[in-house]
């Protein structure tokens, strides 16, 4: 089957997360994603492990995790961004591409001639998309950004953790994540405004921008209601209960967003007296009678194991689940069913793990069409076929350490 992005030239200069996740979204639905990378060393989380798989090269024991993680459907370069040839191969595949992802420092890539105002001389029809920490404005613009300080800075962490403790980051880089996220969605979309002007343009995303983003119905709390947030561990700012509960055994997550929900769920757990109790009559008056409704449900929800809760809360229809470790969301039948880990084959290391496509499209569907790549891997074969490199050339780029 034909795929959604099919035709897509795109050129990765990036490395860690916001930006390979970017073009790897890109990469899942069809485009044709060349990665460039420094020679030796390559991405710094090929050398973020362990664990590792595979056979050793350059200073690394082998392939790291979080490399493979977000670098499938993707074709590896070498190239020296110091060396004026190695600046000229860049310029010439930007030249041959649609899409150009980069999260370097702001100003980086100016400096070598790389820019967007350099590149978009050269290829109008380029869509520039650059990753920031801060954006590429503002007093901020040249500060580097990393996830764990933006989760701080942004807001995040100070909604974050228990009502009676420090905050907390979250156990994922979501700021790296959801930024990668934002930014193949723009590409996606200065493409299509392409098909109608004939011109590419430049996409700016930080970091910074996507956490204030995430934000959204705490933000709007305060932009709108002016009620500042404050920790309430895993419980909803707006509506309760919907958060964690202890039970027996075990805790196990619960979610009643409705009136019609509370008023099954105290049917569900023996409590009709809760319903009709004035101070939890309204979610209104839930919210503002919190510590006291989660006192009552705490000590229901003690009297047995989370399963035999979970079994009857399910088959009341009430949004339930357990707090599940990450094994056992790989073993969960809804996620084996929708195929969320997915097997590939790698060079070295046999038969690799990644998380399934988030997004099912029924004519154009997404697909692994190559594995994490090695280091360098496809350096001759893009130089070759894309830019027209004679092999001798190739040979000669490599004994001068330009590749």
């Amino acid at each position: 089957m034909s795929k959604a992005l099919e035709g897509i030239k795109v050129l990765d200069l990036t490395r860690a997360l916001a930006g390979p996740y970017c073009a790897m979204m890109l990469g899942d639905l069809g485009a044709d994603v060349i990665k460039v990378e420094r020679p030796v060393y390559g991405d710094d989380s090929r050398g973020w492990g362990p664990p590792f798989v595979g056979a050793p090269y350059g200073p690394y024991p082998g392939e790291s995790a979080y490399f493979i993680s977000t670098n499938r459907n993707k074709r590896s370069v070498t190239v020296n961004f110091k060396a004026a040839e190695g600046q000229a191969i860049v310029r010439a595949l930007a030249a041959a591409c649609d899409v150009l992802v980069e999260n370097f420092r702001t100003g980086t890539l100016d400096e070598m001639g790389l820019g967007y105002d350099d590149l978009h001389a050269l290829n109008p029809r380029l869509v520039y998309c650059s990753i920031s920490g801060y954006g590429r404005t503002g007093p901020y613009a040249e500060r580097p950004g990393y996830d764990f300080i933006i989760q701080a800075e942004g807001g995040l962490m100070g909604i974050t953790g228990p009502v009676e403790g420090p905050p907390s980051r979250l156990g994922i880089p979501i700021i790296d994540i959801t930024a990668g996220m934002f930014a193949a969605s723009a590409v996606l979309a200065a493409l299509h405004a392409r098909e109608r002007t004939g011109e590419g343009q430049l996409v700016d995303v930080s970091l910074l921008d996507a956490s204030v983003a995430l934000l959204t119905n705490v933000a709007s709390n305060t932009l709108v209601g002016g009620m500042p947030p404050r920790r309430l561990g895993n419980a909803h700012p707006n509506i309760t209960p919907y958060e964690a509960f202890p039970a027996r055994d075990r805790w196990f997550a619960l979610a009643a967003a409705n009136e019609g929900q509370w008023a099954v769920l105290c049917r569900a757990i023996g409590c009709p007296e809760l319903k009709d109790d004035p101070r939890f009559a309204t979610n209104v008056e839930r919210v503002a009678h919190r510590a006291e409704l989660l006192e009552a449900l705490n000590a229901v929800f003690a009297t047995r194991n989370a399963a035999e809760w979970m079994e009857v809360l399910s088959a009341a229809g009430l949004p339930c689940g357990p707090i599940n470790a990450i094994d056992d969301v790989f073993a969960h039948p809804q996620a084996e069913a929708r195929e969320l880990a997915i097997e590939t084959e790698h060079p070295t290391a046999g038969t690799v793990k990644t998380t399934g496509f988030p997004y099912k499209l029924s004519h154009t569907p997404a697909a692994i069409r190559r594995p994490p790549p090695r280091l360098g891997e496809h350096t001759a074969d893009v130089l070759t076929e894309l830019l027209g490199y004679a092999a001798e050339d190739v040979a000669a780029l490599k004994e001068r350490n330009v590749i």
